[in-house]
C-alpha cells in the first residue's frame, strides 16, 4: 500500500511561487496570479492554468490549457528540480504551527486490506467540483507536486521514535527552508535498504486518516493513477485549527441575514467583531459588526457528536438564506494567523475548531466529517518534492 517514489523531483534552492495549499479561495488564486510577473512560471500557475490573467482574458477554459501547464512542470522541473529515484523521505517541520516529523512516500488510495478494509480512510465529504477539476489537472501533469496528511489509527508513537532515529543517523537534510509563517521544513532522502523497508511496513501497518487532503485523495482516486504523495505522520503536536466559511457576493448585508436566522426561528444577538468563535454558535461579522447565532440543538436520533459545520451548512446558509453550500457564494476558508483577505460585502461565518476527540469519535462511529471542516497543521510545504507517476 505504501511504497517508495520510482522518479521524484528535488527542489535545488527555492520552490517556485508560493505555496499552491496555501489557497482555499478561488479569487486567492486568481489574485496571487495576477501579481505575478509576466511571463514567470510557478508551481500555482502549473496548477491553476484557467485562472491566470491570460487565459481568463481569452476566456479559455482548463482542458484547452493543460497540455500548456504540461509542458509548463517539465520547464519548472529542469530548472528549479533535480531529478532523483527510488527514494521515501523523511520529513520535519517545526514551528508556531506545531510540530511534525512523518514519512513522505507513496500511498495507493484505493488499496483495501482484507483485515481493516479502505487503507486510506476520507474523514470529510468534499466537494464534486473541485475532485473533478484536481483528476483532471492530475492526469494530464502525471506528476504530484501536494502531498496528503495521512495519520495512522494507532501505532503511531512508535512510528515517531523509529523516525526519529533514523533521522539521526542522516546528517545534513537534503532541502531545508523556512516557509513565510516561520515553520522550517527539513527534507532528508532514503534510498533501498532494510532500514527503509522496515519504516515502510510501520508506517503502513494500520489503516490512515486523511487529517489533510481528503480532495486530494479524492482526485487521486479518481486520476486513475495508483499513486498519492502522502505524509504518514502521528505528530507529536499535530493541531486542529477551524475552517470558516464566507458569504461572498450574495448581496445580503449582515442586518438582512440576522433578520432572515431570526424569522427562521434561530437566537441571534449582537456581539463584538472581535469575538471568539464558540462551540454551538457562530460568529457573522462583516464591514466592523458583528453578531452571534445560536445553532439549533441535535434533532432527535442525530448521531453524536454533531459537528458545527453541519448545522452551519444545512440550517444557517441552505435553510435560512437559501444559498448552496457548496455554490460559489459560500467559501470555505481556514481560520489561524494567515487570513484570507475579504472583499466588500463579505460576510464571515466564524465557526469554532472542532476538537479532535469529536473526530476520532465521528471516525469511530463510521461517518465522515462534513466537508472542510478541519484545519489540521503544520502541514508539508508543497513544491519541495514532486512524484512522477507516468514517465
Amino acid at each position: 500500500m505504501l511504497r517508495a517514489l520510482e522518479t521524484a523531483w528535488v527542489v535545488r534552492e527555492a520552490v517556485p511561487g508560493p505555496d499552491v495549499d496555501e489557497f482555499t479561495d478561488p479569487r486567492q488564486v486568481r489574485a496571487a496570479l495576477s501579481a505575478q510577473s509576466a511571463g514567470r512560471v510557478t508551481l500555482l500557475a502549473v496548477q491553476h492554468p484557467h485562472r491566470t490573467p491570460d487565459s481568463l482574458a481569452h476566456r479559455r477554459g482548463l482542458s484547452q490549457l493543460l497540455p500548456d501547464a504540461r509542458d509548463r512542470l517539465r520547464r519548472l522541473q529542469r530548472e528549479s528540480y533535480r531529478r532523483v529515484a527510488d527514494v521515501v523521505a523523511p520529513y520535519q517541520v517545526d514551528g508556531p504551527d506545531g510540530s511534525t516529523l512523518g514519512l513522505l512516500c507513496l500511498a495507493d488510495p484505493a488499496a483495501v486490506d482484507p483485515a481493516h478494509g479502505r487503507s486510506v480512510r476520507r474523514t470529510e465529504e468534499v466537494y464534486p467540483d473541485i475532485v473533478a477539476e484536481r483528476a483532471a489537472v492530475l492526469a494530464e501533469l502525471g506528476c504530484l507536486t501536494s502531498s496528503a496528511l495521512l495519520v495512522p489509527v494507532s501505532g503511531g508513537a512508535e512510528l515517531t521514535t523509529s523516525l526519529r532515529a533514523t533521522v539521526a543517523g542522516l546528517g545534513a537534510p537534503a532541502v531545508s527552508i523556512v516557509d513565510v509563517l516561520g515553520n522550517r521544513h527539513r527534507l532528508w532522502l532514503m534510498g533501498p535498504g532494510p532500514q527503509r523497508d522496515e519504516l515502510l511496513a510501520l508506517a503502513g501497518r494500520h489503516p490512515l486518516l486523511v487529517a489533510d487532503g481528503n480532495h486530494r485523495v479524492a482526485a487521486a482516486e479518481t486520476a486513475g493513477l495508483g499513486g498519492l504523495l502522502a505524509l504518514i505522520t502521528a505528530g507529536p503536536l499535530l493541531r486542529v485549527g477551524p475552517i470558516h466559511r464566507v458569504l461572498a457576493g450574495t448581496g445580503l448585508t449582515l442586518a438582512q441575514v440576522a433578520d432572515a436566522w431570526r424569522a427562521y426561528g434561530l437566537t441571534v444577538h449582537e456581539a463584538e467583531p472581535g469575538d471568539e468563535p464558540r462551540q454551538g454558535s457562530v460568529l457573522a461579522r462583516a464591514e466592523g459588526c458583528a453578531v452571534r447565532v445560536e445553532l439549533p440543538p441535535p434533532a432527535a436520533g442525530e448521531p453524536l457528536p454533531r459537528i458545527d459545520h453541519s448545522a452551519v451548512e444545512e440550517t444557517l446558509i441552505a435553510a435560512a438564506l437559501g444559498l448552496d453550500p457548496a455554490g460559489p457564494r459560500v467559501l470555505a476558508v481556514p481560520g489561524g494567523r494567515r487570513p484570507a483577505p475579504r472583499e466588500a460585502g463579505d460576510i464571515e461565518l466564524l465557526i469554532a475548531p472542532v476538537p479532535l476527540d469529536d473526530v476520532l469519535a465521528v471516525h469511530a462511529d463510521g461517518r465522515r466529517m462534513p466537508r472542510k471542516s478541519t484545519y489540521f497543521t503544520p502541514k508539508p510545504r508543497s513544491g519541495l518534492l514532486l512524484a512522477e507517476l507516468n514517465g
